[in-house]
């Protein structure tokens, strides 16, 4: 019988400054047969040393087995799981000292996802959320039609003002635009403030304009806040 909680024996990786001694926090959530050391590199283009970096590790290299277009039935109990694992170590942090609104969560592709669905699932006023070629999770086949974002998901509380920046590619093999689309639109409605950048056939990676509008996103976390 597969485990419930698949994910929960899992490391999490850490890099920048200790977590005893820093004011603010990124969760790095990586992608699909990924790893949490690769989403790691990415702290250094951060060029934001006073951070710490947490990158939990998915069990088998993936946090949830189907496309995040799937029926959610068909991607548990990972889905759970992996959104269980982002708790925990908001948790950790916490007990560091550092709420919410001073914690960024931030992923690439099928860490995108889990990303901006943990934020829409349990809005409240976060440090930030990047989304890095990837959109909320949800029930609904949005390659063949393009229903308002009201109809596709059914989200309940306020993100207050949290600072959200989506990148993906127009032509993304994996996200289609218009999730991404009605991905911001229920971000906005959530209370989000909302930054959603399409880049004409770049594919599924991470260009240097996602790096900078991170950097400007993370330098909203000042240390004398």
């Amino acid at each position: 019988m597969p485990s419930p909680d698949p994910h929960a024996d899992q490391p999490i990786l850490a890099a920048g400054a200790s977590l005893d001694d820093a004011q603010s926090a990124v969760i790095l959530l990586h992608g699909r047969g990924a790893s949490a050391q690769n989403i790691l590199m990415l702290a250094a283009e951060f060029e934001r040393d006073d951070l710490v970096y947490l990158a939990p590790q998915a069990a088998g290299s993936s946090w949830y087995p189907y496309s995040f277009l799937a029926p959610l039935s068909q991607n548990e109990p990972k889905l759970s799981s992996a959104m269980r694992t982002v708790g925990r170590v908001l948790d950790e942090v916490a007990a560091k000292g550092i709420p919410p609104s001073r914690v960024v969560l931030a992923g690439f592709s099928q860490g995108a996802c889990l990303a901006s669905e943990y934020a829409a699932r349990n809005p409240r006023r976060y440090g930030g959320v990047v989304a890095l070629s990837g959109g909320l999770i949800g029930n609904e086949q949005l390659r063949a039609v393009d229903p308002p974002a009201d109809k596709v998901f059914d989200y309940d509380g306020d993100l207050d003002g949290t600072p959200i920046f989506l990148g993906c590619s127009d032509e993304d093999p994996h996200i289609p635009l218009m999730r991404v689309e009605r991905s911001a639109e229920a971000l906005l409605a959530l209370g989000g403030e909302v930054t959603m950048q399409i880049y004409p056939g770049m594919g599924h990676t991470v260009n240097d304009d996602e790096i900078e509008h991170v950097r400007r996103l993370l330098a909203r976390l000042q240390p004398s806040d």
